[in-house]
């Protein structure tokens, strides 16, 4: 009975060290290799290097800005293959797909995903990182991100008030800023009661998207902090109730907006893309828009005419970072992990700089006198808001479960009120 006993006891020490050994330990994820099977987090960056030679990596993610893509396609993928010999591709599609594939992957015991890196933010990032859906830490393994980005900031510590943890990596600054075409309007508004004169006076002619859209969404929580301020989101309760008694006053502003609005406030454009559509058709007079300086891009290709510029709110804006993570399931973690510290070389942040207008997340300290050379001459163009002047009214994001409560009560208390 007791060699029975004793039989039955290595068993189950057996079983459970085997079970111990496959759980669910995003540090300790592992790709193949010639060698056999070796953890990410045991490799160095000179291996990591080896590993991604001659693969290709995936780069899942919101494909609406065309002008972005175009730089992730012929450029970026470019100093990836020829650094690197990494095939990089692109796949636009909405992160809501994007978890879902990833989600049906993982629950289908799919350990090489198709999905490697992901274009992920707030809500979303909270999501896919409670749910175990995306791998990491993994920013110390980027020699990039240690020399150049400031990883005591908060730009770099949280995700709309939610904690990175190394899980994912930051891609670019976005700020919101308000357009308008000054040969067409006299002011540009700098707070919300200046607004609501500007909507009476040019009435049918200002709109803004319908929430969840990410912009409209985004413009709606700055007309709630120019309004109610905003320090007291930063810590709230994510409660229906206590969420909608604070942004009332907002909530009463913007209802009394819907009468002079395009459609009446009664229905609200499907999206931002929509928007700018109708903005620079000249159907409406004001356009908002998440990237600071695109006022300069859309002058230059003449979507925009020259006239037009951008402007804040005297309260200030909010601004967000945009983050880079990689599937829990990707079968090229050691790919991602290269083209996410390629990202953040201070020559392709100085080019997406330049090219795109986007601002950059690298720390201007951290830069020797060439790089910081690289940066400084870049031309902002027309219409835009200097850049210390921007970053100056630079306001916080809300929690990330805080946003979905105002999009839902602004459904309920606003359209068509």
């Amino acid at each position: 009975m007791k060699k029975k006993l004793l039989i039955l006891a290595m068993v189950l020490t057996l079983i459970l060290s085997i079970v111990a050994c496959n759980g669910n330990d995003n540090s300790k994820s592992t790709e193949k290799t010639g060698k056999g099977s070796i953890s990410i987090s045991e490799m160095s960056y000179d291996e990591l290097l080896k590993e991604a030679k001659g693969t290709t990596v995936t780069f899942y993610g919101w494909g609406g800005d065309e002008q972005l893509n175009k730089w992730l396609d012929d450029y970026f993928e470019k100093i990836m293959k020829e650094k690197y010999d990494i095939k990089m591709e692109r796949v636009p599609m909405d992160i809501e797909q994007i978890l879902s594939q990833i989600s049906g992957e993982i629950q289908a015991s799919k350990k090489d995903g198709d999905i490697d890196m992901i274009w992920v933010n707030g809500e979303n990032f909270k999501s896919a990182k409670e749910n175990n859906m995306l791998f990491g830490p993994f920013v110390d393994k980027l020699p990039n991100y240690k020399d150049f980005v400031d990883a005591n900031s908060e730009d770099v510590l949280s995700d709309f008030g939610y904690p990175i943890e190394g899980y994912e990596a930051p891609y670019g600054k976005a700020q919101i800023v308000m357009l308008a075409d000054t040969n067409v309007v006299d002011e540009l508004p700098k707070s919300t009661d200046e607004l609501r004169e500007f909507v009476k006076k040019y009435p049918g002619k200002v709109t803004y998207p319908a929430l969840p859209d990410f912009t409209g969404s985004a413009f709606v929580r700055n007309i709630i902090y120019d309004i109610c301020g905003y320090e007291q989101f930063l810590d709230m309760k994510a409660d229906k109730e206590t969420v909608k008694k604070a942004i009332e006053p907002a909530l009463e502003y913007l209802r009394t907006l819907n009468p002079y609005l395009w459609n009446e406030g009664s229905t609200f454009p499907d999206s931002s893309t929509t928007v700018d559509n109708m903005f620079s058709d000249g159907e409406l007079v004001l356009n908002m828009t998440y990237g600071a300086y695109d006022v300069a891009v859309n002058i230059e290709n003449e979507t925009y005419k020259d006239t037009t510029k951008s402007f804040q709110f005297d309260k200030g804006t909010i601004g967000n970072t945009n983050f880079i993570g990689i599937a829990e399931n990707s079968e090229n973690k050691a790919g991602a992990i290269i083209a996410i510290n390629e990202m953040l070389s201070p020559e392709v942040q100085a080019n997406r700089y330049e090219a795109l207008k986007t601002l950059p997340v690298l720390d201007y300290e951290k830069l020797d006198e060439s790089q910081k050379e690289a940066f400084d001459k870049v031309d902002l163009g027309k219409g835009t808001i200097p850049q210390d002047e921007l970053l100056s009214k630079r306001l916080p994001e809300m929690p990330a479960e805080l946003v979905p409560i105002i999009e839902e009560i602004w459904l309920e208390e606003v359209v068509g009120k």
